[in-house]
């Protein structure tokens, strides 16, 4: 098999990049260790950022999403006692966000690449990179008992933290920064209507939660946990009385509660590898980086690396523009740096971390009352929330 691209991994980042290069032209093969039922079973995040939307808008998958989708304005901090909207048009000249389940983008993209006839193999096995600082890449796998070698000019790595493209450089040319918080959210997926219009980020002396939503009749809900809590644990009875305890009492009111159809723990942690590249292979997503969910960054920063790749990769086929290939790792890092900033001050200021009111918990309220009551921080709050600009390759 031969292709141009070729794309390890069939997430939303790597079917994104794969619907957007098929576009213009560049033919591309995507290769997925897992059943594409199982990566449509995926439970993953739903805040796309306007730069999000107007990509697939570009791929031409946006038809749904504005069928179905909620453009959102506007969300809600929780603290104190006090509930603080951060209009976010406003703040930001007019900037949204969009509301819409990643697994639905996902069977969005699923669904194009399909009708246009690209290439997705799934269930491959031992998928392994080679030669990748040749100019003569290519990828084997194992597929139906039988070894199978695909050459290529470009290897995309969209296979995410446990994936193998990271794996395959040499330790000793990454450098790798982490931090591991002491927390997880435990979040559940029930059919009952949103407790609010907008997403409520609840700062409480018993823990963080979140209050988000899929659709009219489907919610999303987050409780902070310990980092060695037990799913097990929480039955759906015990969830809707502990998040009825950290939410205001008037959204408590409202709050419909129903039995959970997912319920999962996500630990969180903060994660960047430098250099995004090694030869002609390029890490897409978290297969580079990992951020904690309070910012709603994770599919959002790997589709603003699709965006960098995208780019690349038609200057290369349509312009003969190799030069700009160094440049990926370092455009792509301007932006990952401040998202991870963004999602690490969040965190910070909305997470209890100890049980005792301490010098940490005040100064997370000082902090929530000062970027609150001023126009310089409400507008710092809104437009990281909606997303900054891509970063531009020259």
């Amino acid at each position: 098999m031969k292709t141009q691209v070729a794309i390890i991994g069939a997430g939303p980042s790597g079917l994104l990049l794969g619907q957007l290069l098929h576009r213009q032209g560049i033919d591309n093969v995507i290769v997925e260790r897992r059943s594409g039922e199982y990566v449509l079973s995926r439970i993953r995040a739903g805040v796309l950022e306007q730069g999000m939307v107007d990509l697939l808008e570009e791929a031409g998958v946006d038809q749904r999403m504005k069928a179905e989708g909620y453009p959102h304005d506007g969300f809600e901090l929780a603290f104190d006692g006090r509930r603080v909207r951060i209009a976010l048009d406003e703040l930001t000249g007019g900037k949204k966000v969009m509301v819409y389940g990643q697994t639905e983008v996902t069977r969005d993209l699923m669904e194009a690449r399909e009708k246009a006839g690209a290439r997705t193999i799934y269930e491959a096995e031992n998928v392994q990179p080679h030669d990748l600082e040749s100019d003569q890449p290519y990828i084997t796998f194992e597929k139906n008992g039988e070894t199978v070698r695909l050459d290529c000019d470009y290897i995309a790595g969209c296979d995410g933290y446990h994936g193998v493209s990271r794996q395959s450089i040499p330790q000793d040319r990454l450098k790798t920064f982490e931090k591991v918080y002491p927390f997880g959210w435990l979040g559940v997926l029930s059919d009952t209507p949103p407790v609010s219009e907008e997403l409520i980020y609840a700062r409480h002396p018993r823990g963080f939660s979140l209050c988000s939503m899929r659709s009219a009749t489907r919610s999303r809900y987050y409780l902070q946990v310990s980092s060695d809590e037990q799913v097990e644990n929480w039955s759906d009875e015990r969830f809707w009385e502990e998040l009825k305890r950290r939410l205001p009492q008037e959204v408590a009111d409202q709050l419909v509660t129903g039995p959970s159809i997912e319920k999962s723990i996500a630990p969180l942690r903060s994660f960047v590898v430098e250099p995004m590249q090694y030869g002609r292979l390029f890490l897409v997503g978290d297969a580079a980086h990992i951020v904690p969910p309070t910012g709603a960054k994770g599919l959002n920063l790997a589709a603003s690396d699709v965006h960098t790749l995208y780019r690349l990769m038609v200057k290369v086929y349509q312009e003969g523009r190799t030069d700009l290939l160094e440049r990926y790792s370092q455009t792509c890092l301007k932006r990952i740096w401040k998202a991870e900033r963004f999602s690490w001050w969040m965190t910070s200021m909305l997470h209890n971390f100890s049980d005792e009111e301490d010098f940490n918990s005040r100064m997370q309220l000082a902090e929530l009352e000062y970027v609150t009551s001023s126009d310089a921080g409400l507008v710092t709050i809104a437009e990281n929330y909606v997303g900054l600009p891509y970063e531009s390759l020259e």
